[in-house]
């Protein structure tokens, strides 16, 4: 009884702001999700989120895969070492890191300029493609997709698994592609939803460096039309749902197969 009215509780904590979100859309009968796609600037920051989504993802992969087969299947005595490095990030307000980051990008059209580092710093504020949010999302993400992917490891005997393929003379790209990821597969997928989710809601580091994402499309555009941006919002919450929901589904139909 008393575990069914605390399930009640939280559903009710997170429906109701939700239904009464979704009744001050549409309460005068104007078909305001309609509006979102043509809205100004919506496009262009979806676009810009999405790449950015995209490419943090990756980048973060890319750096954390290798780092965690070398530490679980060549150094084990390290894996506390970068068990510790790895959760820094959580040790620092990202309102600390980003002016930190804001002070190192404005040396490079300024002391540096003329230099490679000054070019190069300039390079990854290009307000189409900035590279510097990727670089600074895949630091936040960090904790959440080495957790994930060690996770995976852990759960599985993958140094069983390598040694048998690498005694059979498989090449370490094919131990990569047909060993290590199959295995790594819920955590991978993990990895990657986390990280989504991560640089698709965040504000503050996006608001400070001056480039247009989702969220900060969401407060500019909130000041002028309240409905559109309660809309918008709702839309990316559901989207959200729905890509946990499908990663899931993956997850699971990969197991039963």
């Amino acid at each position: 009884m008393i575990r069914r009215f605390a399930l009640l509780l939280v559903g009710l904590y997170f429906i109701v702001p939700l239904v009464a979100s979704f009744a001050f859309t549409v309460q005068d009968g104007t078909n305001v999700y309609g509006e979102i796609v043509s809205a100004d600037g919506f496009t262009d920051a979806l676009r810009r989120s999405m790449t950015l989504a995209v490419l943090t993802v990756l980048v973060v992969l890319i750096v954390v895969i290798p780092a965690l087969l070398v530490v679980h299947l060549k150094l084990p005595r390290l894996r506390p070492l970068v068990e510790n490095l790895s959760l820094l990030p959580l040790a620092v307000p990202p309102i600390a890191l980003v002016v930190g980051v804001r002070s190192l990008l404005g040396m490079g059209p300024e002391e540096l300029a003329g230099t490679p580092v000054g070019d190069f710093l300039v390079s990854i504020q290009d307000p189409e493609l900035p590279w510097v949010l990727v670089i600074v999302y895949a630091v936040l993400a960090l904790p959440f997709a080495y957790r994930s992917l060690d996770a995976g490891v852990r759960g599985g005997d993958l140094r069983t698994l390598v040694d048998a393929a690498r005694g059979l003379g498989a090449s370490w790209a094919t131990v990569l592609g047909r060993v290590v990821l199959p295995q790594l597969r819920s955590g991978l997928l993990g990895a990657a939803f986390l990280t989504l989710a991560l640089v698709l809601g965040e504000f503050t580091v996006a608001s400070v460096l001056l480039f247009e994402t989702i969220p900060v499309w969401l407060v500019k555009i909130g000041g002028s039309d309240g409905k559109l941006s309660v809309a918008v919002s709702l839309a990316s919450l559901v989207f959200t749902w729905l890509l946990l929901l499908s990663v899931s589904a993956l997850d699971r139909k990969e197991k039963k197969a």
